[in-house]
């Protein structure tokens, strides 16, 4: 027997989104992905399902070449609100660090991914909307993570004051 997926309808769109936020926070990313690819086969430019498939797939980041980091900034890229493109672009460098940092990489890639990161949150935060410090948020994270790696390269350092002076990261 072969087996194919069934569509859903669009009626039932807004209850998928939320089943697809719930399994995120129930720390279930392949069940939001999938959800997520089942809304997106109903309406291929549905921002929020759109961004909740990126999470999802940032969210199973192991640090493994096979993570399919390059999808999800596809996905990203896609998102219609330039606030969000660059923000959670920023989200999906920060992830693929961390993801590294577990694995035990040199620090030298994941300084490289989190000045990437920083770089999105910055423009990010010039365009943000009013009361939305979330870019500012991650930056700070970003500039935590990257004192914390063991013996900083100076290229790192001029890399954040280059990233407060509003110019791009020496990447």
């Amino acid at each position: 027997m072969e087996f194919q997926l069934k569509p859903i309808s669009r009626s039932g769109l807004a209850e998928a989104i939320s089943k697809a936020e719930i399994y995120r926070y129930l720390n279930e990313p392949e069940e939001a992905e999938s959800i997520c690819r089942d809304i997106l086969a109903v309406e291929p430019d549905h921002q929020l399902a759109l961004r909740l498939l990126g999470l999802a797939i940032t969210d199973q980041f192991t640090g493994a070449v096979s993570d399919h980091h390059t999808e999800a900034l596809e996905i990203f890229q896609n998102l219609t609100d330039p606030y969000e493109r660059l923000y959670y672009t920023g989200i999906l460098y920060e992830r693929r660090a961390k993801a590294q940092l577990a694995k035990g990489p040199g620090p030298h890639t994941l300084r490289v991914l989190l000045e990437r990161a920083l770089s999105c949150f910055q423009q990010a935060e010039k365009i943000r909307p009013s009361g939305n410090d979330d870019a500012i948020l991650r930056w700070n994270r970003c500039v935590r993570l990257l004192e914390s790696l063991p013996a900083p390269e100076r290229r790192a350092e001029r890399g954040i004051e280059a990233l407060e002076a509003g110019d791009s990261p020496p990447i």
